[in-house]
């Protein structure tokens, strides 16, 4: 499998790379913690301008007919430098659902001003019982006048606290676990009867708690067919994990560049702390563990766009999977060489750390997707030919 860049994707990382170094290092993260969204809208209105946000859209839709690995792209080099600005929950969730199932009226409406930056998505489908089981789900949506009236709380979700519009899963027919059933909904986010409450992360962000007391939406808001949306979740929701994996690929890389830096400034007994062989020895497992991780991740986002289900799972939660036991290393190591000032908050390693232990713990851990994995046809037939 080829997994060098092409040319246009060479140019799409050094114009980010650049943005990140020059307009949104880890110092303007560190101020966006203090704000109420943690992310800038006018920063976001200059990524829109600059096309990001439509790079893996069609043409169709607004976009540039990209790949979800320019996305990836995108994502690891935002990794690098901490960007607050929600790009897995607008683009790769709320927009792409949006992408996937809504009609043109609904993508003119509420796709095209998210990619040009003018206006931030959501998607809304973890539950307070549900864990990482997208069909275990309480809300509900009956039907009231032409519209429909929607009922429920919603846990952890993604910019649900700043969204414009967020994209709602509920249930309109059969029972808390059923796989049919599931809709999706596109929500105001001032509507009527919708509260948000903002929460803070280990990781300096903030997620949405949502509670919907009868909020009502027209008929022109349901997104895809009623109760079939069971399948466009489980898509999403694994393009996003594989979004995960690229995002704390960037914030790995980082990571081990800045040890090695700390290694060669850092001084004991006269002379830098890296010129001792036992402290190479475990600057070289990093490189290697940030090596596989890359492999991985590059593999995860080609396979995001994979028509097939199951190989699409396979790779993903592979991905998912590596990225943490990898990741886990790297991290570990981090801290470990910065010494006791590598856990406090003042050094930026500890921001690194921080976000990569929760982006593993996004859209399913690794215990999760190793479970996953194992249920797979493609691994039961490995282990009959073994």
């Amino acid at each position: 499998m080829n997994f060098d860049l092409t040319d246009e994707q060479k140019m799409l990382v050094s114009a980010v790379g650049k943005f990140v170094k020059n307009e949104s290092n880890v110092e303007r993260f560190r101020k966006a913690r203090t704000t109420a969204a943690v992310w800038d809208k006018a920063v976001w209105k200059k990524m829109g301008d600059n096309g990001w946000m439509g790079v893996a859209f069609s043409e169709a839709d607004g976009g540039f007919g990209g790949s979800f690995v320019d996305a990836a792209l995108i994502l690891e080099q935002f990794g690098r430098g901490l960007v607050p600005e929600p790009y897995i929950a607008s683009v790769i969730l709320g927009g792409e659902a949006i992408a996937s199932a809504g009609t043109k009226e609904q993508k003119e409406k509420f796709l095209a001003p998210m990619i040009e930056g003018a206006t931030s998505l959501a998607l809304a489908y973890a539950e307070n019982q549900s864990r990482y089981n997208l069909n275990d789900c309480l809300t509900k949506a009956e039907k009231s006048g032409s519209g429909w009236k929607i009922t429920g709380e919603k846990r952890w979700v993604l910019n649900g606290h700043a969204a414009d519009q967020i994209v709602v899963a509920a249930r309109t027919s059969g029972g808390q676990f059923d796989a049919d059933g599931l809709s999706l909904f596109i929500v105001d986010g001032n509507a009527a009867g919708l509260e948000r409450t903002a929460v803070s992360g280990m990781d300096g962000h903030k997620t949405g708690w949502l509670k919907l007391k009868g909020v009502e939406v027209g008929a022109d808001r349901l997104l895809g067919g009623a109760g079939k949306a069971l399948s466009v979740l489980e898509r999403l929701v694994d393009r996003a994990a594989a979004a995960a994996c690229a995002e704390s690929q960037g914030c790995l890389q980082e990571l081990f560049e800045r040890t090695v830096l700390y290694l060669k400034q850092r001084e004991q007994f006269g002379r830098p702390i890296g010129s001792f062989q036992v402290l190479q020895h475990r600057a070289a497992d990093m490189f290697a563990q940030v090596e596989l991780c890359k492999s991985m991740m590059i593999l995860a986002a080609i396979k995001a766009d994979e028509t097939d289900e199951t190989e699409r799972k396979e790779q993903i939660s592979a991905a998912k999977a590596y990225l943490t036991e990898g990741g886990w290393v790297v991290q570990k190591q981090a801290i470990q060489l910065h010494g006791g000032i590598g856990i406090t908050d003042e050094q930026d390693a500890g921001l690194f750390f921080k976000r990569v232990r929760v982006l593993q713990g996004l859209f399913g851990d690794a215990d999760h997707h190793i479970s996953r994995f194992s249920k797979l046809a493609s691994f039961e037939r490995s282990l009959k030919s073994a």
